[in-house]
């Protein structure tokens, strides 16, 4: 692959040798990391740090074995199975990026996720701007390398793909004293519900959404965004308890549909 000065890269081909499910989990989780950022989430941020760094495990152990899955997996002692990912590659030679620099940075994130607060009660500090400045700035990192190591292309081009992945999306959406708004009037409110829901990491009350898309009518809405949505397996939603939390299946569409 290689990146033509000016030229925006599209999220469907950065990474393209992946498995599309696989990628399309690391660029989610990557984006949740920067915007949660953004946007001051400290906590989220931090929290994304360890479904970020599951997903990049699953790539550095497919590659090894030289079978890439198509969906990320948790090992059950995540240090431990970074560290046998040194071991295994080196009789392989595989690039030291991949089975010893990546894996000790994914331990360093996975330490944060784990015992500084972020992950569960009981870490000796709260969730702060520090950490998650830590958490950022690795995943920009091992995200940059995985480009350039798949991609073969140089260091500054590989932060500049890592960069434009999450440029667009920060740009479309605008919170203002507390509520959200997508900036393109043209979009449709089925996109701006799923562009919405892409930013967050968790379920968002029915009636916030609404307010946020700006729908004038809730039982239109309802019915023809939310439950279209839902039967088109974009988002799961809960009629019980009036919620919204996007797919899987919607975050793919968002990225290759509406961030591009």
């Amino acid at each position: 692959m290689s990146v033509e000065s000016g030229a925006s890269p599209s999220i469907s081909t950065v990474l393209d040798s992946l498995p599309k499910g696989l990628r399309t989990e690391l660029v989610a989780a990557y984006t949740r990391i920067v915007v949660n950022y953004r946007e001051r989430r400290w906590e989220p941020a931090g929290l994304n740090g360890g479904k970020f760094s599951e997903v990049v495990y699953s790539i550095l152990r497919g590659h090894i074995d030289g079978k890439l899955p198509n969906k990320a997996r948790k090992p059950g002692n995540f240090v431990d199975a970074c560290r046998k990912l040194e071991q295994d590659g080196a009789s392989q030679s595989v690039s030291r990026s991949l089975r010893i620099q990546i894996p000790r940075v994914l331990i360093a994130l996975y330490e944060i996720r784990n015992n500084r607060g972020v992950g569960h009660v009981g870490g000796d500090v709260d969730p702060n701007h520090m950490d998650s400045v830590a958490v950022v700035y690795m995943s920009k990192w091992v995200m940059a390398e995985l480009v350039r190591v798949f991609h073969t292309v140089s260091t500054e081009e590989a932060s500049e793909i890592v960069e434009a992945l999450v440029a667009r999306e920060s740009m479309l959406i605008w919170e203002v004293n507390g509520v959200k708004r997508v900036l393109d009037p043209s979009m449709t409110q089925k996109d701006k519900t799923l562009v919405l829901l892409y930013g967050e990491d968790k379920a968002i009350d029915e009636a916030i959404l609404r307010t946020w898309v700006e729908a004038a009518n809730s039982s239109t809405y309802r019915r023809d965004i939310l439950k279209r949505a839902h039967k088109a397996k974009l988002i799961e939603y809960d009629a019980e308890k009036q919620t919204a939390q996007i797919s899987p299946l919607g975050i793919e569409y968002v990225e290759e549909k509406v961030l591009v």
